[in-house]
């Protein structure tokens, strides 16, 4: 079967915790009542997502041979995920994060770099990534992944794949590398953290155009609660959040992302998909882990049409 969205790069088990007003002193312990573990990352968190909403997802990653890399591996094939490019690695353990969650929906991390990050990808996958009718590139900064994006990018690109691109915690060294991937890019996707540790700023128009200067077809900046913004040839459009409640926003991104992916091949144009990938990061922000309480496309539309947008 044709892969709806092919998702590479970071692939990480997430294990949330909900409620966290404060973590214990030692020696003592503290209740919670929501402990959920979940693939995620920019690849894993992504594929993730696009599966609920009906699309033929696979993921390229890597995870250990660790009891975290069963729970991933299980995790994205329960949630409908190919996982034949998943590759086991021997001597890297899986990457995880622990996500003390705030009562507001923020959260800090405690992160272990693993395989995802460290590990090549597997045999096949700029193969599948040619075939694809979308690509998502997560894997900016990952040193396993070094010098494998351009061509495979390039390979997506020629063989007509809507290629995606986003990025976490951009380290020295990121704008090189996406000096080199932009030029098979059609849409960058970094959250408005990401482009101001680009760029050293916050103007969004003159970011847009130094990313586009380098190649990128078009910009869409995830800016959280203050909504989206698209910066294209054709113009600019912007689309605010949804007026919610948030429980855990760790996947607002990359369900964003998703979801774009997701309305884009449902035919809808850039506005309705800016505004259905905004529902689909509402609903994952509704609750703990990477599907947070997202439901199907027809249910996330109807959210969408439903919903009040923030002030």
């Amino acid at each position: 079967m044709t892969i709806d969205l092919l998702a590479i790069g970071l692939t990480t088990l997430d294990i949330a915790l909900h409620p966290v007003a404060r973590m214990p002193d030692v020696d003592t312990g503290v209740l919670v009542p929501t402990i959920r573990l979940s693939p995620a990352g920019t690849a894993a968190g992504t594929a993730t997502v696009a599966a609920r909403l009906g699309l033929r997802a696979a993921i390229a990653s890597s995870v250990g041979d660790d009891l975290q890399g069963v729970a991933v591996r299980d995790g994205l094939r329960r949630a409908g995920v190919d996982t034949t490019l998943l590759a086991t690695s021997a001597r890297c353990p899986t990457s995880t994060t622990v996500l003390p969650v705030r009562d507001d929906g923020q959260r800090g991390t405690l992160h272990m770099v693993g395989a995802s990050m460290m590990e090549p990808l597997a045999d096949g996958a700029t193969a599948a990534a040619a075939t694809a009718r979308g690509v998502h590139w997560g894997g900016v900064g990952s040193p396993g992944l070094a010098g494998q994006g351009e061509p495979l990018l390039r390979a997506a690109r020629a063989a007509g794949a809507f290629v995606t691109c986003d990025l976490i915690s951009p380290q020295p060294g990121a704008a090189d590398e996406l000096a080199r991937l932009l030029p098979h890019v059609d849409l960058f996707m970094p959250s408005l953290a990401e482009v101001r540790v680009l760029t050293g700023g916050d103007d969004l128009p003159a970011a847009a155009a130094h990313f586009m200067a380098l190649g990128a077809r078009a910009c869409l900046f995830k800016m959280g609660r203050d909504g989206a913004v698209l910066f294209a040839p054709e113009g600019t459009i912007a689309a605010p959040a949804f007026a919610i409640a948030p429980v855990d926003t760790t996947t607002c991104g990359d369900s964003f992302c998703a979801g774009y992916h997701a309305a884009r091949l449902r035919g809808f144009d850039a506005p309705a998909c800016l505004r259905f990938a905004s529902a689909v990061a509402a609903r994952v922000a509704m609750g703990v882990g990477t599907l947070g309480a997202l439901g199907s496309f027809d249910e996330t539309l109807d959210f969408a049409r439903a919903t009040a947008v923030a002030a």
